[in-house]
């Protein structure tokens, strides 16, 4: 049966569709494949950020109010770590996210591959969708940066959580991704008939959708697939909702809007979905073959992550020739 949904997620809006998914979708339906091009190794944790967040948020225990992290969060582990040794305290580990990555490192320390240990936190956390990692072999997000200091090449947490996004960036690199292999689930799932809609939800398409596209194969088998292939704009009027996309985008000499993003994504998607803001966009899109839906793409809440959700399935469903009604013009 066609009737997965997979989706390419990473960073706070990724998991923001993934939760709308999740909740118009049946468990067995919905695939979500993580990047793991920001996890790193932390004071003897192995810490996967974005498979974190969409537990977290799908298991309803995310940390609203900080975007990130489990929800009712202490701070006495840091508090110590920052008295002892200040200098490591630069990456916020909270107490209950603490046995996130204790019960992950222990699945690791046994053998278990990462699709496992992550598959053993998803049931401990009550999530019923399958999460994959893009893939068990290690790629690591490396970022060539310029400040006053010089130019450098640096982990990707480094510049995003201890430089806070500040130096600007010039060139980014997947290490490992040569000789990563996709996850044998994953190239399961995506056997050509069985597969309704892949999406690359609104996440950064740099540092979250980008790593994971990186893993040798997986665009070929997305598009062997015969699913129609979505992309949710993360730029809305030139300006990125959250995080350094659109800062990013004008440093690596693009301009931040949606025609660079759909330039980006050419020869992968078949549809874009794009914010009423940019809806005078959407002629000059056509012209470049490519179906538009227009919407509001700004999940503020639950309501809106649904509506999106189904908003973004149905326009698939139009592409593959379903009876659903349009959304595109």
């Amino acid at each position: 049966m066609n009737d997965r949904v997979i989706a390419l997620s990473g960073g706070i809006g990724g998991a923001k569709l993934a939760l709308g998914l999740d909740r118009v979708l049946s468990p067995r339906e919905l695939i979500l494949v993580a990047n793991t091009g920001d996890d790193f190794d932390h004071l003897g944790f192995h810490i996967c950020p974005d498979i974190d967040t969409l537990i977290y948020t799908l298991g309803g225990i995310s940390n609203t109010e900080l975007g990130w992290g489990r929800a009712d969060e202490t701070w006495a582990f840091m508090e110590d770590l920052r008295r002892r040794d200040p200098a490591q305290a630069w990456f916020l580990l909270g107490d209950r996210d603490l046995e996130t990555h204790h019960l992950r490192g222990e699945a690791l320390q046994a053998g278990m591959a990462l699709t496992e240990a992550t598959a053993r936190l998803a049931r401990h956390y009550g999530v019923g969708a399958t999460i994959l990692p893009m893939s068990d072999d290690p790629v690591r997000t490396w970022v060539q940066v310029e400040d006053e200091a010089g130019s450098r090449w640096l982990p990707f947490q480094e510049y995003f959580v201890k430089l806070q996004c500040r130096p600007a960036v010039r060139s980014i690199e997947y290490r490992g991704a040569a000789g990563a292999t996709l996850p044998a689930a994953l190239g399961a799932a995506l056997r050509p008939g069985r597969v309704r809609a892949v999406i690359l939800c609104p996440s950064n398409p740099f540092l979250s959708i980008d790593p994971i596209l990186a893993v040798p194969g997986l665009r070929q088998s997305l598009r062997d697939s015969g699913a129609p292939i979505v992309a949710v704009s993360p730029i809305v009027g030139g300006r990125a909702i959250k995080g350094p996309t659109a800062k990013i985008m004008r440093e690596l000499g693009l301009p931040a809007d949606v025609p660079a993003v759909a330039a980006h994504y050419r020869g992968l998607i078949d549809g874009l979905v794009i914010d009423g803001e940019d809806a005078g966009l959407q002629p000059l899109l056509q012209q470049e073959g490519l179906r538009v839906a227009v919407t509001d793409t700004v999940m503020r809440s639950l309501e809106d992550r649904v509506r999106l959700a189904r908003e973004v399935l149905d326009f698939a469903d139009t592409i593959a020739g379903s009876p659903a009604s349009p959304l595109s013009g």
